[in-house]
């Protein structure tokens, strides 16, 4: 059930026509190692968040927590992606890989709101804290979240909950780089509140992040046109195609995370041989591949036929 993926700009290649297939057992491989590493900083941070009585440290360790959560789902999703379709589910649960990400999105929303809610609570009383102690346990977390988030680097583009895990990760090494400078001034400075607002970073960094996945992964929940398909580029191209007469009734929507598929009606020519009427399919099929739509369902219609379809 491996299909192969393309870059929407896959024509920018030297060699033309290369489909650059995701590479599940590597992705598998970075899942992996990412949900072990992570759950154990998780567990570093917990305990010496609870031990020194570190909100920052703390807050981290809650989204650091839901990132393990988040990858272990993606990994999840990207397995049921090879299940083979059934009578019931005809393509599979290939679009678990949406919900994950929908999913994703919403769990890291909600720690947002508990982060924000404590970090102004202790702004208002902020307690005693060992700098040195938050500097040292964010440096393994750049550490740890770096490795991961280049484990995920080559993927990508491919997939978005390949892409949601390496944003999550990439985040995390931000946010962990600002504890670390947070714990040198606070060593420094004994300025107690620093920790409160480097949570409240921490909180709109990953709000950023989130925002943007959870327009993604709602839009294709909705069967909307994936992201970085143009359906009115589609169409042009299409009918510039010598033999296509109209290409109309057009609907492009995801089957999961990696793949998108489209139904059209195709109008030829009313003499036009079977023969040639293959060629063109299979032109047009290929041509949509570059633009990242792996299945492509085409009706075709003679141009003396009229389309009976309602919105034709």
């Amino acid at each position: 059930m491996e299909h192969t993926h393309t870059h929407s700009h896959s024509r920018s290649h030297s060699h033309g026509h290369h489909h650059h297939p995701i590479d599940l057992k590597e992705v598998n491989r970075a899942f992996v190692i990412g949900i072990i590493l992570n759950f154990l900083f998780v567990i570093i941070e917990v305990i010496t968040g609870l031990y020194i009585h570190s909100l920052s440290l703390l807050s981290d360790a809650g989204h650091n927590l839901a990132d393990v959560a988040s990858l272990a789902m993606s990994l999840m999703a990207i397995r049921l992606l090879k299940v083979k379709a059934t009578e019931k589910y005809t393509y599979g649960y290939k679009k678990t890989t949406i919900l994950v990400a929908l999913f994703n999105a919403a769990i890291l929303l909600l720690s947002l709101g508990a982060i924000g809610y404590e970090a102004i609570h202790r702004l208002l009383d902020p307690q005693p804290l060992p700098g040195k102690t938050i500097s040292i346990v964010a440096a393994i977390g750049i550490l740890i979240n770096a490795i991961t988030a280049l484990l995920f680097f080559r993927n990508k583009e491919n997939d978005l909950n390949v892409r949601s895990a390496f944003l999550h990760l990439l985040s995390d090494a931000i946010v962990s780089a600002g504890l670390v400078i947070g714990g040198i001034v606070i060593l420094y400075t004994h300025l107690y509140w620093i920790d409160s607002v480097l949570s409240l970073v921490i909180a709109i960094v990953i709000l950023f992040n989130t925002w943007q996945l959870l327009k993604d992964s709602l839009r294709l929940s909705l069967d909307g046109v994936p992201d970085g398909i143009d359906l009115k580029k589609v169409r042009e191209d299409i009918q510039k195609i010598k033999g296509v007469k109209d290409f109309h009734h057009i609907h492009i929507w995801a089957i999961s995370t990696t793949e998108n598929a489209l139904t059209a009606h195709l109008v030829v020519e009313a003499n036009t041989e079977m023969e040639t009427v293959e060629k063109l399919k299979h032109d047009i099929k290929h041509e949509l591949l570059h633009r990242n739509i792996q299945h492509a369902t085409l009706e075709v219609e003679t141009s003396d036929e009229p389309c009976m379809e309602p919105d034709c």
